[in-house]
């Protein structure tokens, strides 16, 4: 009854926190967040499905509870910074005139990204785990000025994603352990856009309507709850070495209520009402968001009392999510976004050192590959592969409590972007990327 109690209190205080504090910005590949753990931080999360003493396993792989020692709450909070700013030649419409505006500003932010942890043993000698997490898996936002140059390509992204999950496993026996988990995953979006009404006009032959004579706005926002599943294993050679194996479902969202804002100015809408009747009003709008699958390959060794070794290996099945194709309830012909993205591999490679019973050093360094190509860059999501280069401690005062930090600094080249808009406008220049990933812990065995 009591650790019923505790897993009420600690789901109802974890979901307000996460919902009031989150608004990520994606530091893994495209809007994949990985920032759930400052331990995993400080080694650049190699080792996350297989490394001792790191609640965070329950999200990542279910059967790796078996390396958590006893029942065990962990809070962890990272400080996202990333920086957005395009560069480049500015856009033309499609007669070829320049677009007025200017280069949107920092389209980034900082933001926090928290998780946590529940973990309890139960069971013959604890031979069995059950465990609760709170985490983000995906996220991410963008924001220009509203009256930049690429205002027609998009001006806010938003989308966030809350995981709550429940997890079980069950040591088969000291080598052989086997979890899965179910989650339920909250997805918000959010998107803005420019409209250009003279170009639509224009070619409609419309008297008085050239390109970029007349803007209107458009807002889109949906939500959804979907459930997916996570299948784990872990593996011990001997009381040293540990083999992780993962998997994270794909994650179907189907949002059938979302709302379309349109924002026309009034002699547009006179002309629209008898042009294109029942088109640019607000309404209702549906679309199916897919958020990839993943299998990671997880390697933990401690090659003596002071110093462990640690690899990860991640495939994203990034490819299913090609489209966003949202239908609207009006006469709005349907509209999609078109991401083309390819499947990606993302590995890391850590250590450890323990100078003192009371103190630890980590630290990292990973390649996360990019979905997206140059040929389909946009300017949502201006997202480039890049490398990272982390650093951690872990101080433990007592054998109850411990403390951990982690840093990442993360090194991207600047991408280039060459896209067009529905009305034809195209969009030419590069990014200037940068980001920063700052994550603190209280990691607490009762």
């Amino acid at each position: 009854m009591q650790n019923a109690t505790q897993f009420v209190r600690f789901t109802a205080l974890a979901v307000g926190i996460v919902g009031a504090l989150t608004m990520g910005q994606a530091h893994g590949a495209a809007f994949q967040l990985k920032e759930n753990s400052a331990k995993g931080l400080g080694r650049a999360f190699a080792g996350a499905g297989s490394a001792p003493d790191d609640a965070s396993i329950i999200a990542v792989n279910p059967a790796g509870m078996r390396q958590l020692d006893g029942s065990v709450f962990q809070a962890d909070v990272s400080a996202i910074q990333f920086s957005a700013k395009y560069r480049g030649n500015g856009g033309t419409y499609a007669n070829g005139a320049p677009i007025s505006g200017g280069n949107g500003g920092d389209a980034g932010m900082i933001a926090p990204v928290p998780a946590f942890y529940l973990h309890m043993p139960f069971g013959a000698d604890n031979n069995m785990h059950f465990g609760t997490s709170l985490t983000v898996p995906f996220g991410f936002k963008t924001q220009y000025d509203r009256d930049w140059v690429g205002r027609y390509n998009g001006v806010k992204t938003e989308l966030q994603t809350i995981d709550l999950n429940a997890a079980f496993s069950y040591d088969v026996n000291p080598y052989v352990s086997f979890g899965a988990s179910v989650f339920a995953e909250r997805l918000n979006i959010d998107l803005t856009n420019a409209i250009d009404f003279g170009t639509i006009l224009a070619s409609r032959r419309v008297p008085g309507f050239t390109p970029g004579s007349v803007d209107g706005f458009s807002r889109l926002k949906g939500d959804n709850t979907a459930a997916g599943f996570t299948l784990g294993g872990l593996f011990s050679v001997d009381e040293n070495t540990h083999i992780g194996f993962s998997y994270r479902s794909q994650v179907k969202h189907k949002i059938t209520d979302g709302d379309v804002d349109f924002t026309v100015w009034g002699n547009v809408a006179t002309v629209l009402a008898v042009a294109a009747p029942g088109t640019f009003v607000d309404t209702k709008g549906r679309a199916t968001v897919k958020l990839p699958a993943s299998a990671t390959a997880s390697f933990t060794h401690n090659v003596n009392e002071q110093w462990t070794v640690m690899a990860d290996v991640t495939r994203t099945a990034w490819k299913k999510f090609d489209k966003i194709t949202v239908d609207f309830a009006s006469n709005q012909p349907e509209n999609t976004l078109l991401f083309s993205y390819r499947d990606t591999t993302s590995v890391a490679l850590g250590t450890e050192y323990r100078m003192s019973d009371t103190l630890t050093l980590r630290g990292g360094v990973a390649y996360d590959q990019t979905p997206t190509t140059d040929q389909h860059r946009d300017v949502r999501v201006p997202d480039q592969s890049r490398k990272w280069a982390s650093l951690g401690l872990t101080w433990k005062p007592s054998q109850q409590v411990e403390y951990s930090v982690g840093y990442t600094h993360l090194f991207i080249n600047d991408p280039r972007v060459a896209t067009t808009s529905a009305t034809g406008n195209t969009l030419v220049g590069h990014y200037d990327l940068n980001g920063n990933v700052l994550a603190g812990s209280v990691n607490y065995k009762f």
